[in-house]
């Protein structure tokens, strides 16, 4: 049994904190104890810190399964920057030959990072079975169950890879998940909801307000969108659904708006992906234009606002995404434009992306005329196929997956139509037992937030105008110049 002194030695020595955040102690302590937990801690509370401390305490081995590249370099380089050199982050930017020497030296790493993709590949699997895992984290949990399905089925092969390393503890870790959710997680990755140890703190984060605001069409969306980023507090971000708008917009925005504005989506090459980030986390850039690929490896305390410009498809989303706002504690917003027509259009998305009854019969009937497919459609069909699955038992899941993600959208449009206060609508959603104070921090019902009273009004500056001279694929550049 690991006694409180020793975590709070190491809490001061290897991380240089007095205290723990509210929810850290408690986990440190179960998975410490070897039992399963699974947490739910707001966005900016420090999760990393539930698995990373342990580690100091544990003689095995952390395994993490992060579902992001760019949130596992960004683990990494927390824990290098704390001086461990134990990490390993296995991902598809390794070359192969330092893929073989990671390999050869296993057993060395105290903290190993994995995608659920790469944790399902046979070499990797052979490693861990044959290592001492003592703890296997799943970080970012809500994805088990948001994109398992229809996005990313390798999550659904941890259930085998928890039973196959058999750790001391797993650690589920979220910031949001509704009650469905949460049995949903639990039972893909084979935990007992009775002896898991269930840690829920209250999702609300009340520094951001919470504005929502309707416009007639895209274009009073455009107008209002570029007064506001010249009024606002920076830095900030504004979430797409489209690649090609993100970088419409952030065109616009060029022009518009004095601030340093850039683009970041999938479609990068993971290069230029990575000069985005790294000029927006040191203040290079000050508005960034992102698909939802750009959040949960951004650990950046002085976001002030997060806009979409898209209707989020779910408050799960939403939620996830508003939380990279104000992580310093001080005052944030979260503002959300809607037209008349967003509904519909996310809907289309919701029910376009997942294969229908007709495509699952032509697939499972000749699966050789698709061979060649280049359509993540088909690539879905042909996983659930190797793993056994048939026809009948998929249209039936992708039948019921979409009426789940036409539900949660419907509980999105709800958010926004509600006359009373949207903080209360968001806790009432999730469960959560908070009983809000409504007042002029909190949201917005029929007019637009007073930003001065907020403290987050922006007034433009000469030295703003200046910094717009210089493009920013000439930034990008300069981010892999060197100096001699």
């Amino acid at each position: 049994m690991v006694e409180a002194a020793q975590i709070k030695q190491v809490l001061q020595q290897r991380f240089g904190y007095t205290a723990f955040k509210p929810g850290q102690a408690e986990v440190i302590r179960a998975v410490l104890a070897g039992q399963d937990t699974f947490a739910i801690l707001p966005t900016g509370t420090g999760k990393s810190l539930c698995y990373q401390l342990p580690g100091y305490l544990l003689s095995g081995q952390v395994v993490v399964i992060s579902p992001l590249l760019s949130l596992m370099q960004d683990q990494v380089a927390q824990l290098h920057y704390l001086g461990e050199k134990r990490v390993l982050a296995l991902t598809s930017t390794l070359d192969a030959t330092t893929r073989r020497s990671s390999l050869a030296h296993f057993s060395q790493y105290k903290f190993i990072f994995l995608s659920p993709e790469m944790a399902n590949q046979a070499p990797i699997r052979q490693q861990l079975r044959q290592a001492q895992v003592d703890l296997l984290v799943v970080d970012e949990a809500h994805c088990i169950s948001q994109w398992g399905v229809d996005f990313r089925p390798d999550y659904l092969g941890l259930k085998s890879l928890r039973a196959a390393i058999t750790p001391k503890a797993t650690l589920a870790l979220t910031a949001t998940a509704t009650k469905r959710v949460q049995a949903d997680i639990l039972a893909k990755l084979g935990l007992s909801a009775t002896d898991t140890k269930q840690i829920v703190h209250s999702v609300d984060r009340r520094n951001i307000y919470l504005a929502t605001e309707a416009v007639a069409d895209d274009t009073a969306k455009d107008q209002r969108l570029i007064e506001l980023c010249q009024q606002l507090k920076q830095p900030g971000i504004i979430y797409f659904s489209s690649r090609q708008k993100a970088e419409e917009i952030t065109q616009l925005l060029q022009q518009k708006v004095t601030a340093r504005v850039a683009f970041y989506h999938g479609g990068m090459a993971s290069q230029d992906r990575f000069a985005v980030q790294q000029q927006f986390m040191h203040g290079k850039l000050m508005i960034i234009c992102a698909t939802n690929a750009f959040g949960m490896g951004i650990n950046k305390a002085d976001v002030r606002f997060v806009i979409h410009y898209h209707l989020p498809s779910n408050l799960e989303s939403y939620l996830q995404e508003i939380g990279r706002a104000g992580r310093d504690g001080q005052q944030s917003i979260a503002y959300l434009l809607y037209a008349p027509r967003d509904f519909q259009l996310q809907a289309n998305l919701v029910t376009n992306t997942l294969p229908d009854a007709a495509l699952i019969k032509q697939y499972f009937a000749q699966p050789q005329r698709f061979a060649n497919a280049a359509i993540p459609e088909i690539d879905l069909l042909k996983f659930y196929r190797q793993h056994g699955q048939d026809a009948a038992t998929l249209q039936h899941l992708f039948a019921k997956r979409r009426d789940e993600k036409l539900l949660a959208l419907r509980s999105m449009l709800a958010f926004l139509q509600t006359p009373g206060c949207k903080r209360q609508f968001i806790l009432n959603y999730f469960t959560d037992p908070t009983k809000v104070t409504h007042d002029a921090t909190c949201c917005n019902t029929t007019t637009p937030p007073d930003l001065a009273a907020l403290d987050l009004y922006r007034p433009t500056t000469i030295a703003d105008t200046e910094s717009q001279q210089q493009n920013w694929q000439e930034r990008l550049a300069a981010v892999f110049t060197t100096t001699t």
